[in-house]
């Protein structure tokens, strides 16, 4: 069963790379891929939510989410897994991007992009929610173009990010009710 979904990770990188890949793509995909790096597109929108009381709660939430995901994914789950990355092991895939030195699964980018992503989209009104889990698609599918990721890193990375997203704000939340309790 593992070889099964190696060879069909290795077959989609090289199909991307094979029939995907164009000048005006690259461009749009290694855009996506540097807005996702350290997860700093999540980080600035997130404190512009800190800005308005309306919208504070919301980027407490996916602030925390976003911490949780590195230290969950980035800090942990990397170093259990070591999966290398697919540009050593997959003859004849090109990189588009500096080659990344860390381990592979899960993807980093895809994890803190959902766990935000979604916490947007479920506390605030569609019409910013919706755009919010196109970017974190676009930028978990930019992986996989530019070659830094195996596409099961990338749907590993979206579960991840998701129940992350949920767990910060059921502890985000505990924690709000406790120190409003404390206040009264």
């Amino acid at each position: 069963m593992i070889e099964i979904l190696i060879k069909l990770d290795q077959s989609i990188l090289l199909t991307i790379q094979e029939y995907l890949r164009t000048p005006i793509l690259t461009f749009i995909f290694i855009m996506f891929t540097t807005f996702g790096n350290s997860g700093v597109i999540w980080i600035l929108i997130s404190m512009g939510l800190l800005i308005f009381k309306k919208t504070r709660k919301v980027g407490i939430i996916s602030l925390c989410a976003l911490c949780g995901s590195g230290i969950i994914n980035n800090g942990i789950l990397k170093h259990l897994v070591g999966r290398v990355r697919p540009f050593d092991v997959i003859w004849g895939l090109n990189v588009l991007i500096p080659k990344p030195n860390d381990f592979s699964f899960p993807s980093g980018h895809t994890a803190s992009s959902f766990a935000a992503a979604s916490i947007l989209f479920r506390k605030l009104p569609k019409k910013y929610g919706i755009p919010a889990i196109i970017l974190a698609s676009m930028i978990s599918f930019s992986r996989l173009y530019v070659g830094v990721h195996y596409p099961s890193d990338v749907l590993f990375g979206m579960v991840i990010g998701i129940l992350i997203s949920y767990l910060t704000e059921f502890c985000v939340d505990i924690l709000l009710n406790i120190l409003t309790e404390k206040n009264r």
